[in-house]
C-alpha cells in the first residue's frame, strides 16, 4: 500500500483550488490491481493530463466561476443541461444551445465548479458532466450576480419604457410651451394696442408609446435570430448523425445571390421547371458559406466513394442522452429554413398614427408662428418670452426631427426589407431543393446518412467518475470482471 500511495502522489495545486484526494486519476505508468483495467486507459481519446486539467478547472474555490461567464452563454448552457437531463457532453450543450465548443466547455466547467457537479469518463476517454438536481439553487445561493440579475433586468426594462414614454412627454411639453409662449406674446401685443382678444388654449392629450414608435420604430423584429440560427444548425447536425452536406445547411445561412440569380430562381418556381440545385445558379459555388459552421462546431470535410464533399462534426455525434430530443423551435414547416421578419414602420394603428402626425404637425405650425412673433421687439421684452427665445432653437430642432427621422427611416426600411425578402427567397429555394433533390443531390444526401453515427455514452461505459474515489472504482471494476468471468 505504501508503494501505491507513492505512485499516486500529485504535484502541489495552487491555493485557489481545493486539493483533491491523492488517488484521483489513473496514470499511464500506474499499474492496476485488476487485469485488463489499466490497458483501457492508454487507448483513451483524452489523456490523463487533459482529464486532470478538466478536473482542476471545476474544483470549488473562493471565486464564483459562473460569474465570469457572459450572462447569455450561462443561461443557454444551463437550459441545455436541463433539457438533456443534467448529464451531458460538451457536444450536447454546444449543439442544443448553439454555442461554440470552447464556450460550452468553459460554461460546463464553471457550472460544475460552482454546483458540486462531477465528471465521468468513458472507456474511450469521453468526458461527461453530471449535475445535481438542485444545481440551479446552489448556483443562485453562491452567485450574488445571479441573485440581482432579475432586479437589474426589471430596472433595465423600466428605464427603456421611461425612455419611450418620455419622448412623447417631450412632444406634449413642447406643444404646451410653444402655445403658452404664443398666448403670452399675443396678450402682450393686445395690451399694447388696448385690445383684449382671448385666445383658445390647446388641451392636453393622453398618450402611450405611440410617439416613440412613430419616430423610431419598435426595434429589430429579428432580435435573437443569430441564437436561433445556431440552434437550428446544431440540432440539425446532431439529429442527422453529425454528417451533412453543405446544401442541407444552406437554408439556415446567409448566402448572397445576384439579382439575375434570384430572378432565375423565382422564374423556375413560377413555370414549375424541374428543380435543379440552386448552388449551380449562385455565386458561392465553392461552398465557402459553410466555413462559419465548421469553425463553430469544429467540423471537418470528408470525401465519399463518389467524390462528394461531406462535412463531419465529431463532437456533435457523441451524446449522453439515449433519446433524441428535438427542440420545439425546429419542428414544423416554418423552420425548414431560417426566415427573417420584415421591419415594420410602426406597430401603432392608423388612428393613433394620424393622431401622432396631427400633434407633430401642430407643433411645427406653432413653432413657425412663434418664430415670427419672437421677432417683434414688443414681445421680446416680456420676461417669459426671453426664456422661450433662448430655447427656441431646440424647439425648432425637435419639431423638424419629429418628421425628418421617420421619413429617413422609411426609405431605409424599403431597402432593408428588400434585402430580407431576397435572403428569405434564396433560403426557401434551398429548402425546396432538399425536399425535392435531383439525382446527384439525392445520392449525396444518402451518402451522408450512411456515414452518420450517433454514439450514446451510457453509464455502462463509464470507467471513471470524480464523484467516487479512484480506488473504490478500481474495486468495483474488479468485482464486475470477476462476475463476468
Amino acid at each position: 500500500m505504501a508503494s501505491m500511495a507513492t505512485c499516486f502522489t500529485l504535484p502541489p495545486i495552487p491555493r485557489h483550488l481545493l486539493v483533491f484526494k491523492a488517488a484521483l486519476l489513473p496514470n499511464r505508468s500506474q499499474t492496476s490491481n485488476f487485469p485488463g483495467a489499466a490497458s483501457r486507459f492508454p487507448q483513451s481519446r483524452a489523456s490523463a493530463s487533459a482529464v486532470r486539467a478538466s478536473i482542476a478547472a471545476i474544483r470549488p474555490g473562493g471565486a464564483v466561476e459562473s460569474d465570469k461567464l457572459p450572462s447569455d452563454v450561462r443561461k443557454r448552457a444551463m437550459d441545455a443541461v436541463d433539457a438533456c437531463g443534467r448529464r451531458v457532453t460538451v457536444g450536447d450543450v454546444a449543439g442544443r444551445a448553439g454555442l461554440k465548443l470552447h464556450e460550452a466547455q468553459n460554461a460546463l466547467q464553471a457550472l460544475a465548479s460552482d454546483t458540486q457537479g462531477f465528471l465521468e469518463v468513458s472507456d474511450e476517454g469521453d468526458v461527461l458532466y453530471v449535475f445535481p438536481r438542485d444545481y440551479r439553487a446552489k448556483l443562485v445561493g453562491r452567485s450574488f450576480i445571479m441573485r440581482v440579475e432579475p432586479q437589474l433586468e426589471m430596472a433595465k426594462a423600466g428605464a427603456e419604457y421611461l425612455a419611450r414614454v418620455s419622448f412623447g412627454t417631450t412632444l406634449i411639453a413642447s406643444i404646451i410651451l410653444v402655445f403658452a409662449a404664443i398666448l403670452v406674446a399675443l396678450i402682450a401685443i393686445a395690451l399694447k394696442k388696448q385690445k383684449e382678444k382671448p385666445q383658445p388654449v390647446a388641451g392636453t392629450l393622453k398618450f402611450g408609446e405611440s410617439f416613440f414608435s412613430f419616430v423610431f420604430g419598435d426595434g429589430d423584429p429579428n432580435r435573437g435570430i443569430e441564437e436561433k440560427r445556431w440552434k437550428l444548425i446544431g440540432n440539425y447536425i446532431s439529429s442527422n448523425g453529425g454528417v451533412v452536406a453543405a446544401e442541407e445547411l444552406a437554408p439556415y445561412l446567409d448566402i448572397e445571390t445576384t439579382g439575375d440569380t434570384l430572378v432565375s430562381v423565382v422564374m423556375m418556381a413560377v413555370i414549375k421547371f424541374p428543380i435543379v440545385h440552386v448552388k449551380k445558379f449562385c455565386s458561392c459555388t465553392d461552398e465557402a458559406y459553410i466555413l462559419p459552421v465548421l469553425s463553430r462546431y469544429e467540423g471537418q470535410p470528408l470525401i465519399d466513394e463518389e467524390g462528394n464533399i461531406l462535412y463531419q462534426f465529431p463532437s456533435l455525434q457523441r451524446t449522453a442522452s439515449r433519446k433524441m430530443r428535438i427542440c420545439p423551435e425546429i419542428v414544423g414547416e416554418a423552420d425548414k429554413f431560417l426566415k427573417e421578419e420584415k421591419w415594420q414602420f410602426s406597430k401603432i394603428s392608423i388612428a393613433k398614427r394620424a393622431m401622432v402626425v396631427g400633434l407633430g404637425g401642430l407643433n411645427v405650425f406653432g413653432v413657425l408662428i412663434l418664430r415670427g412673433l419672437l421677432q417683434d421687439p414688443i414681445v421680446a421684452q416680456v420676461g417669459f418670452i426671453k426664456f422661450i427665445t433662448s430655447i427656441n432653437p431646440l424647439l425648432q430642432i425637435y419639431a423638424g426631427f419629429f418628421f425628418v427621422i421617420p421619413l429617413f427611416r422609411g426609405f431605409v426600411l424599403l431597402k432593408t426589407n428588400a434585402d430580407i425578402e431576397k435572403r428569405n427567397q434564396a433560403r426557401q429555394q434551398f429548402a425546396q431543393d432538399i425536399e425535392l433533390p435531383d439525382l446527384s443531390l439525392r445520392r449525396k444526401l444518402l451518402s451522408a446518412r450512411n456515414m452518420a453515427q450517433r454514439i450514446v455514452i451510457g453509464l455502462d461505459r463509464i470507467v471513471y467518475s470524480s464523484s467516487k474515489d479512484l480506488f473504490e472504482q478500481e474495486l468495483d471494476r474488479g468485482f464486475q470482471q470477476i462476475d463476468k468471468s
